[in-house]
């Protein structure tokens, strides 16, 4: 393995572009926590490495949207059990309701992922144990029209990632390097 800092580099950008793309990369659901110290798993659903910015959906009627709208500091936690990586990122969420993100984050939604959007908001109480949805959609996938009412509901989580912290594990000895606004150093594992 190639230890240069341009090298890992290019290996947490090459890893988060199959994170977003690849549902079966270990890392495509990292763990996102918010300024409240509140964690939860996440579907990754872009990187883009010029920008430095992970793109994740929400429903607007989740807590986390008026923590991050107060404290926009994040934390994403993603690791590869196989390669031995772990990455831990700090940045900054912001969501996005509308406009040209959103609206072409949720045109490339499926209808069984956009359906979500439909039912009670995330940690509505329930006399049951229940999906949220409404019952004619359950297991059912919602035409276009049915789904107009829910993109209301939609919104994306866009964290511009601000230190990356890449730790990779070894029997030889562990490594660990950071990359932050002051550049690039190797850390203590």
């Amino acid at each position: 393995m190639d230890n240069s800092f341009e090298a890992i580099r290019t290996e947490i950008d090459r890893c988060l572009e199959k994170a977003a793309s690849d549902r079966q990369s270990p890392m495509h659901t990292p763990v996102v926590a918010t300024a409240d110290a509140d964690a939860r798993v996440m579907v990754l659903r872009d990187w883009d490495a010029e920008s430095r910015t992970l793109r994740f959906h929400t429903d607007v009627r989740a807590p986390k949207v008026t923590v991050i709208e107060h404290d926009p500091r994040i934390a994403v936690l993603a690791y590869d059990k196989e390669a031995k990586l772990q990455l831990r990122m700090r940045g900054t969420g912001r969501i996005e309701r509308e406009g040209p993100i959103a609206d072409a984050a949720w045109q490339s939604a499926d209808n069984f992922a956009r359906r979500c959007y439909l039912g009670e908001g995330p940690g509505a109480v329930a006399d049951d144990p229940t999906s949220g949805l409404p019952p004619e959609f359950e297991g059912v996938e919602p035409s276009d029209a049915e789904l107009i009412p829910a993109r209301k509901n939609f919104a994306v989580l866009l964290v511009e990632v601000e230190a990356f912290d890449w730790f990779h594990l070894a029997h030889t000895g562990h490594r660990r390097a950071l990359f932050d606004g002051k550049g690039a150093r190797w850390l203590s594992p």
